[in-house]
């Protein structure tokens, strides 16, 4: 049960995200600004409410707001004319965090030309939810939200993030995975790995790891259901972090030229001698000013 006594809230626009799954993986601080509220907007009333009651959050007679991507201008002006009167506002999506492949964006978009202040509580994202369990580079990932239906559209959405120099994230329909790992498989290359992630945070979690091409193969032969996020790993760039190729490079230069070492650890490592010679300047230069000093 929450605590009802929370002070009241300044007028504004308060953008919440709400578990995709377990109920508790919800935050202090979104409980306390669905207690405190003047007026509470959502994705999907009735899931919100389930969530409130779950949570023992009472309405009170406050209003409860429907706004999703059906919605029309009048429901995003009635909502800004409450916060230009003090009111405060609410608003949540279903599931994750408001604007990730969810709506809120052309909400935020008024707040802001209206100059209404606006406030984050963050918190779930099915998206980084599946980059820490996935297992593959996370220092640096493009999500690409959900992809098109027809494969024709998808090949050319995919050929667009393939030489993208991070893990690429993709929302999908569990009735369409199986056709967007093969077409990925064809666009990508089949070799290339991937995760697919299901229904995390609840009871059926799954993890499936493999190849593009082994991936397909068992979404292929299986009826899956639930929510899916799907991670392919970078594509030309090995997964070698920065703290690795210092590592590498420092070992080298003790005995070797800048040139020298830079040709060893790309060969060694599989990355760009470019890339890996500009760094190896930096490090040479950092460690002789360290010794001058």
């Amino acid at each position: 049960m929450v605590n009802q006594t929370e002070a009241k809230l300044s007028p504004g626009l308060y953008l919440v995200a709400t578990p995709i799954g377990t109920a508790r993986d919800i935050t202090l601080r979104a409980l306390d600004l669905f207690s405190a509220a003047d007026v509470i907007a959502a994705e999907d009333t009735r899931s919100l409410r389930k969530l409130l009651d779950i949570h023992g959050i009472p309405l009170e007679g406050r209003p409860l707001v429907a706004y999703h991507d059906h919605s029309n201008s009048s429901v995003r002006e009635r909502l800004l004319k409450d916060i230009v009167a003090g009111k405060s506002v609410v608003y949540a999506s279903e599931a994750g965090t408001p604007m990730v492949a969810d709506p809120g964006y052309d909400l935020v978009r008024d707040a802001i030309a209206a100059a209404v202040p606006l406030v984050s509580a963050p918190g779930p994202s099915a998206v980084i939810t599946a980059l820490t369990v996935s297992g593959l580079p996370t220092d640096r990932f493009f999500f690409a939200g959900f992809l098109p239906n027809s494969s024709g559209k998808r090949k050319t959405a995919l050929r667009d993030v393939a030489r993208v120099p991070g893990t690429l994230a993709f929302y999908e329909s569990p009735k369409r995975v199986a056709a967007m790992l093969r077409d990925a498989a064809e666009v990508l290359g089949p070799a290339r790995r991937a995760v697919v992630c299901r229904e995390l945070t609840k009871k059926f979690e799954e993890v499936l790891r493999g190849t593009l091409e082994e991936l397909a193969q068992v979404c292929a032969e299986r009826s899956l259901k639930g929510e899916i996020v799907v991670l392919v790993d970078r594509g030309d760039l090995p997964s070698v972090n920065e703290a690795d190729l210092d590592s590498s490079l420092r070992d080298v230069l003790r005995d070797k030229s800048v040139r020298d070492a830079a040709d060893e650890v790309a060969g060694k490592l599989g990355l760009k001698r470019r890339q890996v010679y500009q760094r190896a300047l930096q490090l040479a230069h950092k460690d002789a000013g360290d010794q001058g000093d």
